[in-house]
């Protein structure tokens, strides 16, 4: 009797490791009552004539296979650090070890899916769906980097079970190639029409798995979190029915202007592969030899040059998926009117001053801002953000920390206004045209503060949200209810213009307090509004 009981209970387990995806069987795999199904194509290989083209979504599929391995990532940025060596070579070898992982294998071949459930789940359960975007600059980054399983097994300590998605998208010049060129043949900003295209993939599919495709909420992190944003103003703000709700971590719509903007990195990977003399340069970059191409990508600046977050690949104005300057689509109520949260670390700009320690003065301070940051400003507005942002090292970041963590005269200077050029100043000006139309809420999280040199740092959260900690407690409570509070967390007001308020994540005693939403207010409209007018 007990080896008949064994028996149905392995049948069982096996049975439930599958699921059928049109004519298909997929198997995946099974760990502690959470099952996954990984690296599931969900558009056609962008590969040969379909390298810099819209994604295609994937035929039905028929043949049955197993999901038993993350895809690999879509091909990565090179990483390098102008002044490597010393505290700076350890800051960023601190990040890389803990919250971006080892370099991952990668491949043009990349557009997979990956999806993570309760064991218990069936096609009728209905559960909510959290769709996660990685960050990693719009550069760098795969879903390997994270484990979904852990989102999965804390919604199941929280009785309120969640289905878990994520998916690979394009990303460096493979996915965010600027250029004359680009606009023309309507192919810009790939990566966030892959992450469409998934979205769409999920509405169709994801039901087979146990969840519900009206209860899908978006979330990201970095420039996951802005992707999330810009899903948002897209389309006019017409989301589809693709999701409900949105969780943003240290990502908001950035100030950026055309594509053409970026005309000079096209050029030089047109120069560096040798398509310069063809008459269709872009017909030209679909059939070069892959490593030819990916060695021109890597001449171009990463987000760890010296102009750092004023990168080379990034979303820009395409007049398809970004018609115009995304802060202005919000400005015009061109936005979803969903529910969201968001928020962002306190020393989000720590980071990347790594790669501009060589500016001491304030001569040099201006002439970076003028070169790769505000390109078109008058002096004026430059001297505007000098007087802004000080080069009183007690006022920068990482903040509250004094006379310390200064590696150079300029170092925590440069550290604040790039988060808040970036970051900070975003996030508030998108809370000031959506609170009064939608139900928001914002965190600011103040953790790790006594991490030298760079305090609380951007992703540092991210050890919050898939290690287990109250984040997570918000994001499964959130993608339930629309609505972060609930039993397993204090209470965490909505955000309004009459009333701006933070929940401020702390290390100690006192993990959660309710803060004013009013730090360097007046220094952060200023920049905010120079950005609008000299967008990247």
């Amino acid at each position: 009797m007990l080896f008949w009981v064994t028996l149905a209970i392995a049948a069982s387990n096996v049975l439930a490791q599958t699921v059928k995806l049109d004519s298909a069987t997929v198997t995946g795999t099974s760990s502690s009552g959470v099952h996954k199904f990984l690296g599931i194509p969900f558009a056609k290989p962008p590969v040969g004539d379909l390298r810099f083209r819209l994604p295609q979504p994937v035929a039905p599929y028929t043949a049955n296979f197993n999901a038993k391995e993350f895809g690999l990532s879509c091909p990565q940025q090179a990483v390098s650090l102008p002044l490597g060596g010393g505290l700076a070579q350890e800051a960023i070898d601190y990040f890389v070890d803990t919250i971006f992982g080892a370099v991952f294998p990668e491949s043009e071949d990349c557009l997979t899916i990956n999806v993570v459930k309760p064991a218990s789940a069936t096609p009728n359960s209905k559960l909510p769906v959290v769709v996660w975007f990685f960050g990693g600059g719009f550069e760098l980054g795969g879903t390997s980097m994270y484990d979904g399983g852990s989102i999965v097994s804390k919604s199941l300590d929280m009785n309120k079970p969640v289905i878990y998605v994520s998916m690979n998208y394009r990303v460096t010049a493979m996915g965010f190639m600027p250029g004359k060129e680009i606009r023309d043949a309507g192919v810009g900003n790939l990566g966030l029409q892959d992450q469409r295209q998934a979205l769409r993939w999920v509405q169709k599919y994801v039901g087979a798995f146990g969840g519900d495709p009206t209860k899908v909420t978006i979330w990201g992190e970095s420039a996951g979190a802005i992707s999330v944003a810009l899903q948002m103003v897209t389309n006019n703000g017409n989301n589809e029915g693709l999701f409900r709700g949105a969780f943003m971590q240290s990502g908001s719509p950035i100030p950026v202007g055309d594509i053409e903007n970026g005309q000079d990195y096209y050029n030089s990977i047109v120069k560096d592969t040798g398509c310069t003399g063809s008459a269709d340069t872009l017909a030209c970059l679909r059939k070069v030899d892959f490593k030819k191409l990916k060695t021109a990508i890597n001449n171009t600046p990463g987000i760890f040059a010296h102009q750092s977050l004023s990168l080379a690949y990034l979303p820009r104005v395409d007049g398809v998926f970004l018609k115009e300057n995304p802060q202005k689509l919000a400005e015009k109520g061109q936005i979803a009117r969903v529910p969201f949260v968001t928020g962002d670390c306190d020393d989000e700009g720590t980071l990347f001053k790594l790669s501009s320690l060589n500016i001491t003065t304030d001569t040099e301070f201006k002439d970076y801002l003028r070169t790769y940051w505000i390109r078109t400003a008058s002096e004026a507005e430059l001297d505007g953000i000098l007087k802004m942002y000080p080069k009183d090292i007690r006022e920068g970041s990482p903040f509250d920390t004094g006379i310390l963590n200064a590696l150079t005269p300029q170092s925590k200077r440069i550290a604040s206004f790039m988060g808040d050029v970036v970051f900070q100043g975003p996030r508030r000006h998108f809370l000031q045209y959506t609170s009064s139309k939608q139900n928001t809420w914002s965190f600011i999280s103040k953790r790790l503060k006594k991490i030298p040199v760079l305090g609380a740092f951007h992703a540092s959260d991210i050890l919050n949200i898939y290690g287990g900690g109250d984040l997570s407690d918000y994001l499964v409570q959130f993608a339930n209810t629309l609505d972060p509070n609930g039993p397993f967390v204090v209470n965490w007001p909505k955000y309004t213009t009459s009333s701006p308020r933070n929940m401020a994540l702390l290390d100690g005693l006192f993990p959660r307090v309710i803060q004013n939403d009013d730090f360097r207010k007046d220094a952060m409209a200023y920049l905010t509004n120079v950005a609008l007018a000299h967008p990247l």
